[in-house]
């Protein structure tokens, strides 16, 4: 029997050593918790653990991951389907400019002088039309002087050169020794790639002789992909931009804006006489535009410089192709322009103050005076 005993005792031992050290865990997880410092590091590591998708992912079960996948397949699917919506897109788009183009080109004649509107063309009521007839009733006098003039503008100076005047993201690149040249700009124009061919829109700066280049017509060829990337399907967005192709400019004799000349000192190193020569460097100029920076094809990435020249390139061809072209009189008058200084400020006494934001200082915004002031054309090589 006290051998028995002893067994049981030997057997029973262990479970309650493990019970005992079970109870003096919870206490001493009990006195952790209750000590502020504890819970306030617990507390900031909680608010410092975010839960990503990609985590909450990893926790799915596999047969629900390979459910996922499938969604994926299918979405790639989708890209594609989108890709192939916007080539059609795109035929839409060559279709409807060919129906554009008599209007543009009806434009043109006005605005170049090459014909007169009839007054049925030129009527609109704008909005301000009677204030303008009271006006014009106290000018009779002024009008009657200026009807001679008038007979002498040909069409409507000025038209281009003051649209790149007007728009910020053009007179950025126009230096004022460009301006001259700009005044000789009578049209520009958009054309879509054939069917068949890569996707593709061209712009045309159509120009009237000038004595800076020989080229009736500078022209800049924007190439296009509308498929999904193989290695990333999910980035695509419809078409983007993903080359651009400048043309040749045959520039007269010392009229070349796109470079400077400079004098340069050299002293020799032997017999240590000076001699001055004279070399072209790049000149900063809109005709720049011309000649763009080349997508590298052999795969190697450009510089983050290049990368920005680039992508703000690809954002004016855009710019002119979407926007420019196509509602041309309205950035010419200025309505179609968004100008952030045009938003008007509260009275004084109706400012809030947002709870919770800092008080920051006020910037103003400085305002900077604006600059001073058929037959198939042959184009410019292409570069």
């Amino acid at each position: 029997m006290a051998d028995n005993s002893k067994t049981e005792d030997a057997s029973s031992d262990p479970v309650e050593a493990a019970k005992n050290a079970g109870d003096k865990k919870e206490k001493l997880a009990d006195q952790v918790m209750q000590n502020p410092q504890v819970l306030a590091a617990l507390q900031e590591r909680l608010d410092n653990t975010v839960l990503t998708p990609s985590s909450y992912i990893e926790t799915l079960p596999k047969a629900v991951k390979r459910r996922i996948d499938a969604l994926k397949q299918l979405q790639v699917k989708c890209a594609h389907i989108e890709a192939k919506f916007y080539e059609e897109v795109h035929d839409l788009e060559r279709k409807y400019a060919a129906l554009y183009q008599p209007l543009f080109d009806k434009r043109r004649e006005f605005i170049n002088g090459e014909a007169e509107p009839t007054d049925a063309e030129s009527e609109w009521h704008s909005e301000n039309e009677e204030e303008e007839k009271l006006a014009g009733d106290l000018k009779n006098v002024v009008v009657i002087e200026e009807k001679a003039e008038e007979r002498n503008v040909k069409g409507i100076p000025d038209f281009w050169f003051t649209i790149f005047r007007n728009v910020d993201m053009l007179s950025e690149l126009v230096q004022e020794y460009d301006e001259p040249i700009l005044k000789h700009l009578q049209d520009i124009k958009v054309k879509f790639s054939e069917p068949g061919q890569p996707m593709s829109f061209s712009l045309e700066f159509h120009f009237g002789p000038n004595d800076y280049f020989s080229n009736s017509v500078l022209t800049k060829t924007y190439k296009m992909k509308s498929e999904p990337d193989k290695t990333d399907p999910f980035s695509f967005e419809g078409p983007e931009i993903v080359d651009c192709e400048g043309c040749t400019i045959d520039w007269k004799k010392g009229k070349n804006v796109t470079v400077k000349t400079i004098k340069k000192k050299q002293k020799h190193k032997g017999r240590g006489t000076v001699r001055t020569i004279t070399k072209q460097v790049p000149n900063d100029s809109f005709f720049n535009f011309f000649s763009p920076i080349k997508v590298s094809g052999d795969g190697e990435s450009l510089d983050e410089d290049s990368e920005f020249t680039l992508a703000a390139d690809f954002e004016i061809g855009h710019f002119f192709r979407e926007r420019i072209v196509p509602r041309a009189v309205l950035y010419f008058t200025g309505e179609a322009i968004e100008d952030d200084d045009n938003f008007e400020e509260g009275e004084e006494g109706e400012e809030e103050e947002l709870e919770g934001e800092e008080e920051g200082e006020e910037e103003e915004d400085a305002e900077s005076d604006p600059k001073k002031d058929s037959n198939q054309p042959a184009e410019c090589k292409q570069q």
